[in-house]
């Protein structure tokens, strides 16, 4: 039998909003923030990395920095959808270094994928050497992105807590 996670309060979710916010924050600084003494606060944190809702601390780098700086997004039509081509093209996808987010969808095309290379022949070569030799591969269109409007990491927690 599978224990339950115990039910996220008030306190739980203003830790999750200011973890996601600043992953470097102490615990000392934390407890401080939410008004709990460090030890309870810290059992919680670890109460929600163990329970799943703390996936992992990332740092965001500035692809712009890194040579990244060419942004696209490609709809990704297959030939066929049977379970084992899903899954052969999901395996291909994690072994790309270039492909940032993968997801599989509804709708007029199979994935949708993110991609950052540090320019546009960098992204034709990502294009003829990595994708276009995927077997199973129809078709693809590509979105190039012109400016990022807005870039948020942070779920919001408005919606988690009246559930």
């Amino acid at each position: 039998m599978q224990k339950k996670d115990k039910p996220l309060d008030r306190t739980d979710y203003r830790i999750l909003d200011r973890l996601q916010k600043n992953s470097k924050i102490t615990n000392v600084e934390l407890a401080e923030q939410i008004n709990l003494s460090p030890p309870p606060c810290l059992e919680r944190v670890k109460r929600l990395e163990r329970d799943g809702y703390i996936k992992k601390y990332v740092a965001i780098l500035n692809p712009y920095k890194l040579n990244a700086g060419l942004l696209a997004y490609i709809q990704v039509s297959l030939l066929s959808t049977a379970s084992k081509d899903l899954e052969d093209f999901n395996r291909a996808m994690i072994l790309l270094d270039q492909v940032q987010e993968c997801h599989m969808v509804s709708g007029g095309f199979d994935y949708l994928i993110k991609v950052r290379t540090s320019d546009m022949q960098s992204y034709r070569d990502f294009l003829g050497n990595d994708l276009a030799t995927i077997a199973n591969v129809r078709e693809t269109h590509t979105y190039v992105v012109m400016q990022e409007v807005k870039y948020e990491h942070n779920i919001s927690l408005d919606y988690a807590q009246q559930g």
